[in-house]
């Protein structure tokens, strides 16, 4: 990948980091589920970094189908 396309990735991660709160849930969760679909260590720092910086992110869990637990 050439220096420049890394260049133009981190200036929209930044973007995105920025706009976060701003974002619809449904929004965040494809954003963050595109930026580590597999990597349980990494996913748990990512949202620990934005539940410090964006607490208005920290969300309820989803409601579940009456009777089904989580």
């Amino acid at each position: 990948m050439s220096d420049q396309v890394k260049a133009l990735e981190l200036l929209l991660g930044q973007a995105a980091f920025r706009l976060w709160p701003d974002l619809p849930r449904d929004i965040q969760e494809k954003l963050f589920e595109s930026a580590v679909p597999r990597d349980e260590a990494t996913r748990r720092r990512l949202a620990v970094l934005f539940h410090e910086r964006h607490p208005r992110t920290l969300h309820p869990p989803k409601p579940t189908p009456k009777g089904q637990s989580q």
